[in-house]
């Protein structure tokens, strides 16, 4: 899938639910369900700035040229939140993830309904993985 048929399926996905409550169940459950970030990357090098939250993030660029990210936070909504940044940009190449335009993100209402803080950690989360994705381009 591109990156905007997984954003599409987000956004359908989110309108299946009505009210934010259940959206918020649905980011807590994307969290629960986000494969485990192996030990050793849960170290300050890999902790994205910007978020209260620890959220720590690691790339890793495969042999067929695509990104896969691995993540994890203290924190569970936040948690959810990485949940659906890894869903929509793993597996892409790197000038994919720095080229896309993450328009589910407005789509689904998540700016109008996080706190600031949780926003500002997710346009954090937005901006390292784009930064990963241009520095694996160069190499």
């Amino acid at each position: 899938m591109t990156i905007n048929e997984k954003q599409d399926e987000l956004i359908e996905d989110f309108a299946f639910y009505e009210d934010w409550m259940e959206k918020y169940e649905y980011i807590i459950q994307l969290g629960k369900e986000l494969p485990l970030i192996d030990e050793k990357y849960k170290t300050e090098d890999y902790i994205i700035k910007g978020c209260q939250s620890k959220v720590w993030l690691h790339p890793d660029m495969n042999d067929q040229g695509t990104v896969d990210f691995a993540a994890d936070s203290d924190a569970i909504i936040t948690k959810g939140l990485v949940s659906l940044m890894v869903k929509v940009l793993s597996g892409h190449t790197p000038k994919e993830i720095a080229d896309a335009d993450l328009y589910f993100i407005d789509q689904i209402g998540l700016k109008d309904h996080l706190s600031p803080t949780r926003a500002n950690g997710l346009l954090a989360m937005v901006k390292q993985m784009k930064l990963y994705a241009v520095a694996l381009q160069m190499k």
